[in-house]
């Protein structure tokens, strides 16, 4: 690990430290400021905003819709999780379930919504020319949870698919064994694995939706206002920066209350729930799902997966023709104007990308490793300093940096470098937070950890039936196996029966050491020795039956055992 003394630490968390200071914690600083003071500390804004009821009602909605999108979401989510990784589906539909399910989230946050009004709007295309419903509305609540659904239970699917994937199937075929059925199996033994997994999915899906622009954008409109939308609209359709201050500063209250407490819930609870037993045998087959839960299951994700298929084919069918529903003929007039009339805006965005590309990776790398590796005063603050534009919806981002550099010295609005900045120290900072895990993943196994944070020291329990002065092989428990063992336990045992074949010179001896002594204890960094009484009898077998068997044959046997 990197200590202090090292001379690129020292320039590189200044540098770092700068840029946070700079490009994060300023534009945050700048937004407080406007929002409590004037002339002196005041609440004005705050309780201008509260005492209009559009604006409580954009942020009760906010919240409502977050805690809506975050249950539909897990929901769904853990169910495509259930059906890749405990339903034993092949290998090429697994491939196209992932392909089909990450569309919503590569695609920008507006697709869905523009797509599910070509579908399910008041002149849909499976809404009114499939179905022939009439009065279908797909704007307010209904339409933009929907919408917002689809969106982002991906988020909730990959990381429920991951935590499914790490439970030991041979714990679940062991309730088996002892008469458990399905459902009880999975209450007791896969749901309490997974709950950890659950709450961060579930935090993780409703910060998405809260901080969602787009997707109200478009479908909620004045029946459902939620807080960045009318932040947004606070600052351009009535020209009013401390009102849209005032705005974010409600928004950032449930933000961030939603950021600590899944830092909080990792930190407490993430160690909680650890499987102590070793990684789960090729010949273990996952058997928690009955015929009939993997037939609901795949009826149930088969028509999302349908929905999903279906949005995104009329968005390619609409781009074809001329007006879709009202003149459907062929027609590339859309693209003409794209690359004729629009091709500024394809090439600047393309210009952005690539340059935010490399600059993200880079300060994500390097603020990972002073994080991760680096000893130095302030770490911890230095890392949530710096994730606070991650955490942070982009509305709040946005109008901050919009307070902040609207006038000289800084004056970088409407340029390409502000966007850069922003994208840069916004989202390469999820970046930051993998290599983060990744490191503190890998010092846990240095200590003898599988790799989960906050695991407890290991004990030393004698194994059932271990003798009272059974010998201990390079430190590990009596009889004992522990995640993470099989490898070190191997190669002890590799020693040992080097040890035995050394000592047996004679092709049929026999190790037979004297009563009470035994082959000592190897420690973890203890050299090889062998006890002086220990002798070898030749003539003798080399195995427990007495067959005569070679020096080799007794290490390998040795080593199996």
């Amino acid at each position: 690990m990197s200590r202090g003394r090292d001379p690129v630490v020292a320039p590189a968390v200044v540098l770092v430290w700068a840029a946070v200071l700079l490009f994060v914690l300023y534009p945050m600083s700048r937004l407080l400021v406007l929002t409590f003071w004037n002339d002196g500390p005041t609440l004005e804004a705050v309780r201008g905003l509260l005492g209009d009821w559009t604006h409580r009602a954009a942020l009760v909605n906010s919240l409502l819709l977050a805690i809506l999108v975050g249950t539909a979401g897990t929901a769904l989510g853990f169910a495509f999780a259930l059906l890749a990784v405990r339903s034993n589906l092949p290998r090429w539909s697994e491939r196209a379930l992932d392909a089909v399910v990450l569309l919503p989230l590569i695609s920008p946050p507006f697709t869905a919504a523009i797509a599910l009004i070509f579908a399910l709007g008041p002149r849909g295309l499976l809404s009114y020319h499939v179905f022939g419903l009439t009065n279908v509305n797909i704007y307010g609540l209904s339409g933009t949870l929907l919408s917002e659904t689809l969106t982002y239970f991906p988020i909730a699917y990959l990381t429920l698919k991951a935590v499914l994937a790490n439970i030991d199937a041979t714990l679940e075929d062991s309730a088996f064994s002892l008469g458990a059925r399905r459902w009880r199996v999975f209450a007791t033994v896969t749901l309490p694995l997974a709950t950890p997994g659950v709450a961060n999915a579930f935090l993780l899906v409703s910060a998405a939706s809260l901080a969602d622009f787009a997707t109200p954008l478009i479908l909620a409109g004045t029946k459902f206002p939620v807080l960045p939308t009318q932040a947004f609209l606070q600052i351009t359709g009535l020209y009013d920066m401390r009102g849209g201050a005032a705005l974010c500063f409600l928004l950032l209250v449930p933000t961030l209350a939603i950021f600590a407490g899944q830092r909080r819930w990792l930190e407490r609870r993430g160690g909680s729930f650890v499987t102590v037993t070793g990684k789960a045998s090729a010949a273990t087959r996952v058997k928690s799902l009955s015929p009939a839960a993997i037939v609901v299951l795949a009826a149930a994700c088969g028509l999302v997966v349908a929905l999903v298929l279906v949005c995104y084919l009329i968005i390619v069918a609409a781009s074809l023709v001329r007006g879709l529903g009202a003149d459907n003929s062929l027609s590339l007039a859309h693209y003409a104007h794209v690359f004729s009339g629009g091709l500024k805006a394809v090439r600047d965005t393309l210009f952005i990308a690539i340059v935010s590309m490399p600059l993200g990776g880079l300060f994500a790398v390097v603020l990972g490793f002073l994080v991760a590796r680096a000893q130095f005063p302030g770490r911890r603050a230095h890392e949530f300093a710096a994730m606070i534009n991650y955490a942070l919806p982009g509305t709040i981002v946005g109008i901050a940096y919009l307070v902040a550099f609207n006038d000289p010295p800084l004056a970088l609005t409407g340029t390409a470098f502000i966007l850069v900045v922003c994208y840069v120290f916004r989202y390469s900072l999820a970046r930051h937070a993998r290599h983060h895990r990744r490191a503190r993943a890998d010092r846990s196994d240095h200590r003898g950890s599988v790799g989960e944070p906050g695991r407890p020291p290991r004990r030393h329990v004698p194994a059932r039936g271990a003798a009272a002065g059974a010998p201990r092989i390079a430190g590990r428990h009596d009889g004992a196996l522990h995640p993470g063992d099989d490898r070190d336990q191997r190669d002890d045992l590799l020693r040992v029966a080097r040890l035995v074949a050394r000592h047996c010179p004679h092709p049929g001896g026999h190790h037979q050491p004297r009563a009470g002594t035994g082959l000592g204890v190897l420690g973890p960094g203890d050299p090889a020795r062998v006890p002086r009484r220990a002798r070898c009898r030749p003539g003798h077998a080399a195995t427990e039956r007495g067959q005569p068997r070679s020096r080799g044959h007794a290490a390998r046997r040795v080593a199996r055992r």
